[in-house]
């Protein structure tokens, strides 16, 4: 009953399987062997469109990365006030930037709100030296209180990032999740949209460590290359991480292990709203799911094996949270499995 992060989960039998067979002979280093080549087209075939691919070891630094390569002096970059980057992320975007800086941006449950974004980016005169001047926008998919942005909300915020001149960028590290919750295909999620640049994420979904930036600004490749490079990272041996990749995408297995952890998601979901004990915060929409539970029956859970996290309340919830009770997390993954799911619901019934 590991519904902690799904960064608990250990790597789908497939990947580990891939870089045991990518493990004998030899390979050209730094990103210019055969199979990295092979899996750079690959994306460029799953994005309907030529893409440049770059592999980093972190979801931290494909974010960070991201907005370095728009970065100008006095930047600012704009992103949910609940964002991963602007909550979780250390100063990192600050730092590897050379000073950029991160405005937050209202919306409920972690969703961006067009019209919050305008408000946020209009306050910055681009003449205006003593502010500093907007020089890029950050969408999270799927957000970090489990809520998908629509393919309409995408639109919106890109509309307004290219109104005032401003690359898009996504999080992307529940990618996955979030474009089968949609049913779309990834252009239609990302370039088909006005996304720039993407933090395509493969760890939380069944990798052992695989993270990309994929650009479709090719006019920036050159010198995402050497900002990579320069923030320590390029992988000598990146056939590693071209092979968790090569059988990522095989056979479709990224998207058949994100409908799986959806799917128990929703199941755990229907346990909490089932008991006496718990009720769900609000309604999930990828492998992220939100429940009030009663503080007692949390510590019987934990007792028994259960591993979750206490939350805050997102910006947006308005719900009562009784003296008794708190709000917490679950995340299930590709490693969940009904019995799992199965088993807590009944200690919450218990």
């Amino acid at each position: 009953m590991f519904f902690a992060s799904d960064n608990w989960a250990g790597a789908h039998p497939r990947i580990n399987a891939a870089l045991g067979a990518h493990n004998s002979g030899f390979a050209t280093a730094y990103g210019d062997s055969e199979i990295d080549r092979a899996v750079t087209q690959r994306f460029s075939e799953i994005f309907e469109r030529e893409v440049a691919v770059f592999f980093v070891a972190t979801g931290t630094a494909a974010n960070v990365l991201s907005l370095t390569a728009y970065n100008k002096s006095g930047g600012i970059a704009f992103c949910h006030r609940e964002a991963h980057l602007i909550e979780d992320e250390c100063g990192a975007a600050e730092y590897l930037s050379g000073g950029a800086r991160l405005h937050p941006v209202d919306g409920a449950l972690g969703r961006m709100e067009p019209k919050n974004l305008e408000r946020a980016v209009a306050r910055f005169a681009v003449d205006n030296v003593h502010a500093g001047r907007p020089m890029a926008v950050s969408i999270t998919q799927a957000t970090e209180t489990g809520t998908v942005h629509g393919l309409d909300d995408i639109d919106a915020i890109s509309r307004i990032a290219k109104k005032y001149r401003l690359p898009l960028h996504m999080d992307g590290a529940r990618f996955a999740n979030a474009l089968v919750s949609l049913e779309a295909t990834p252009a239609d999620m990302t370039w088909k949209r006005g996304v720039d640049i993407l933090s395509f994420g493969g760890t939380k979904n069944g990798c052992w460590c695989a993270e990309a930036i994929v650009l479709f600004d090719l006019d920036r490749a050159e010198e995402l290359a050497f900002l990579r490079k320069r923030a320590a990272q390029l992988f000598s041996k990146s056939r590693f991480i071209a092979a968790q990749f090569e059988a990522y995408f095989k056979d479709d297995l990224w998207l058949e292990v994100a409908r799986h952890a959806n799917a128990m998601a929703a199941r755990l979901a229907a346990a909490l709203e089932d008991a006496s004990s718990s009720r769900l915060a609000w309604l999930p929409q990828a492998n992220e799911v939100f429940a009030v539970i009663d503080r007692k029956k949390v510590e019987k859970l934990k007792a028994a094996g259960a591993a979750f996290y206490d939350w805050h309340k997102p910006h947006g919830f308005d719900s009562h949270i009784g003296e008794n009770e708190g709000l917490y997390r679950f995340v299930t993954s590709f490693a969940t499995t009904e019995k799992d799911v199965d088993r807590f619901a009944d200690l919450l019934k218990a």
